[in-house]
């Protein structure tokens, strides 16, 4: 594998100049604003913090993506999602299940093996194409939705909202390709954009349920 090797995976892309995607570049822009909102509102919350920091990598690793296009800014693309994503699900293990921290890491471990089963599973749809990697996202958003229902409602709903974004978000990201020749910037730029949204909402819930649960921690 070459570092430096191309990437045209998306609509916009006609060219491996840095500025191809000029659209999908920019937008990488709403997750260092929403970055910047969620730390100043975290401003007494570590978790809080930690997240907006990783929120706003996330902004940088995919402007890196869409400007140079290469496999190393692919990588770090990549790399920054996924650690956003690990440390949520231990967030929410340990504050919204209220579950140990062991317990918790030991859940953010086997998320691995249930990323593979779900992927390996939804893979048999065409439809989902590279997009597939983040359904198991989405569901197991739903999932701790489902969990928290009867004991945390306010949260249950905002994860419940949260998942449903990401669903419309993963949609966009999915027909980028499809509809290509009538969209000629393609829809990418509306996943930066839901995303965004999205990713900032979370910290926020988590930001309202330490505020409302854990009173002497603020």
């Amino acid at each position: 594998m070459y570092l430096s090797q191309s990437i045209d995976i998306y609509c916009e892309r006609l060219d491996v100049g840095i500025w191809a995607e000029p659209i999908n570049a920019v937008t990488n822009f709403a997750f260092i604003l929403a970055a910047i909102i969620m730390w100043i509102r975290c401003k007494n919350l570590v978790e809080g913090r930690v997240l907006a920091f990783l929120l706003f990598s996330i902004g940088c690793g995919s402007f890196l993506f869409h400007t140079f296009a290469q496999t190393w800014a692919a990588i770090l693309d990549v790399a920054t999602i996924v650690i956003f994503i690990l440390a949520y699900i231990f967030v929410a293990n340990h504050r919204f299940l209220m579950l140990s921290k062991i317990v918790s890491i030991i859940g953010v471990i086997l998320f691995f093996p249930y990323q593979f089963l779900v992927v390996s599973i939804l893979s048999n749809i065409q439809f989902f194409g590279s997009s597939v990697q983040y359904c198991p996202v989405v569901i197991l958003i739903f999932i701790y939705s489902g969990l928290l229902r009867k004991t945390e409602p306010n949260l249950s709903l905002g994860l419940f909202i949260g998942a449903a974004i990401l669903s419309l978000s993963i949609f966009a990201r999915t027909i980028d390709e499809p509809i290509c020749s009538s969209v000629s910037v393609g829809t990418h730029f509306v996943w930066h954009i839901l995303n965004a949204i999205i990713l900032s909402w979370m910290v926020e819930i988590l930001r309202r349920h330490m505020l409302a649960a854990y009173p002497l921690e603020r």
